[in-house]
C-alpha cells in the first residue's frame, strides 16, 4: 500500500514539473537534518528533499546492504507528501572523508579505492584536499555498478529520482598512481550514467556534469559527448551549482544545457552553500532567488532547484 501511494506521489509530482512554468523547489538536506527542518520540508512551495547518501553507508560490507536510512527518510517525506531525490555519493570533499566501504580501502584488487582530488569550495573560499572513487579501475566500478542494481530493485518508482554526483574532479597526473586518465574517467561516469538508466526505469535518473578533466571549453569533446549521450539514453543532467553567467560555467557545462533546452529528460540543479557565497558583479551583492530563478529557467531550462536550506529566501 505504501508503495503504491509513492508510486502515486512520483507521478502526481512528474506531471506538476511538466505543466510548471518556473522550476519546482525542492530542499538540500541530510538525513539528521530532516526533523530540524520540518516546517521547512512542509512548505506548500517545497516538492520535496535532495538527501546524499555516501557508498559507505549504503554498503557497510561487500554485497551487503544497508538501506535503512532511506527507508526512515520515505517514511518521513511520504507523510508530507513529499518526495526523495537521492544523491549517490562517491566523492568527498574533506581529507578524513574516505567514505566508501572499507573492503575497497583494504582488498588489493581496488587498488586502494580512493585517489586523492582537488576541491574548489566557492567564491574567496579555500581550496581543499578530498577524495574521488577510482571509478576508472574496472574493479571499484563493477561494486558501484551492484550498488546501483541493489538500489534500483528496492526503490525504483518509489524515489523521485536518483542523482549520481557532479563530473568535476581534479586528480594530478604527476602524483597520480591509481592508473587514471581523462578518457578512462569519462568512459567510466557515462557507463554508470547508462547502468543507472538500465535499473532505474520508473525513477529519474539525472548525472551532475559542471566541468571534466582535460576537458575546458570541450576540447576534448567530452561535455558535447555527453549531452548527446544523455538525450539519447533518457539520462537527465544537473550540477551543483546554478552561478548566473559565471564564465567558468559559461565555458564547460552552461552553454549545453542551453542548447538541449527540451531534449533532455529532466534539468536538475542546485543552490548550495559554496553557490550562496558568489556576488552579482553587476550588483555587487550576493546573488538573489529571483536571479537565480531567472537564469535557471530561461537559461538552462532546469525543471528544479535543490536549494540549500539556509538560502536566505527560506528565512524570510
Amino acid at each position: 500500500m505504501r508503495a503504491a501511494l509513492l508510486a502515486g506521489l512520483v507521478l502526481s509530482l512528474a506531471s506538476a514539473i511538466a505543466a510548471a512554468a518556473d522550476p519546482v523547489n525542492f530542499l538540500f538536506a541530510d538525513s539528521d537534518g530532516l526533523a530540524t527542518h520540518a516546517k521547512l520540508i512542509e512548505r506548500p512551495d517545497i516538492a520535496g528533499v535532495q538527501i546524499v547518501y555516501t557508498w559507505k553507508s549504503l554498503e557497510p560490507a561487500q554485497g551487503e546492504y544497508d538501506f535503512s536510512q532511506i527507508e526512515a527518510d520515505l517514511a518521513f517525506l511520504g507523510k508530507r507528501g513529499k518526495q526523495l531525490f537521492a544523491q549517490l555519493q562517491d566523492r568527498f570533499f574533506f581529507v578524513e572523508a574516505r567514505n566508501v566501504p572499507r573492503y575497497l580501502l583494504d582488498a588489493p584488487e581496488y587498488g586502494g579505492g580512493l585517489a586523492p582530488q582537488t576541491d574548489y569550495a566557492g567564491e574567496g573560499q579555500p581550496q581543499g584536499h578530498g577524495w574521488v572513487a577510482m571509478q576508472w579501475s574496472p574493479a571499484v566500478r563493477s561494486r558501484f555498478q551492484a550498488l546501483l542494481r541493489a538500489l534500483a530493485a528496492k526503490f525504483d518508482g518509489r524515489i523521485f529520482g536518483i542523482n549520481l554526483p557532479e563530473s568535476a574532479i581534479e586528480v594530478d597526473p604527476k602524483k597520480d598512481r591509481t592508473g587514471f586518465t581523462c578518457d578512462g574517467y569519462f568512459d567510466a561516469e557515462l557507463e554508470n550514467a547508462r547502468v543507472a538508466r538500465e535499473a532505474f526505469r520508473r525513477s529519474h535518473v539525472v548525472q551532475y556534469v559542471n566541468f571534466w578533466p582535460c576537458g575546458w571549453n570541450d576540447d576534448h569533446g567530452y561535455m558535447s559527448r555527453f549531452f548527446k549521450f544523455a538525450a539519447a539514453h533518457h539520462v537527465g543532467a544537473g550540477g551543483p551549482d546554478i552561478v548566473p553567467w559565471r564564465q567558468a560555467h559559461m565555458n564547460n557545462s552552461y552553454p549545453f544545457f542551453n542548447r538541449y533546452r527540451g531534449k533532455l529528460e529532466m534539468v536538475a540543479m542546485a543552490v548550495q552553500e559554496p553557490t550562496l557565497t558568489y556576488t552579482n558583479p553587476k550588483t555587487g551583492k550576493k546573488f538573489t532567488r529571483a536571479e537565480f530563478l531567472a537564469f535557471a529557467r530561461d537559461y538552462l531550462g532546469v525543471d528544479i532547484v535543490f536549494w540549500s536550506v539556509n538560502a536566505p529566501w527560506l528565512r524570510d
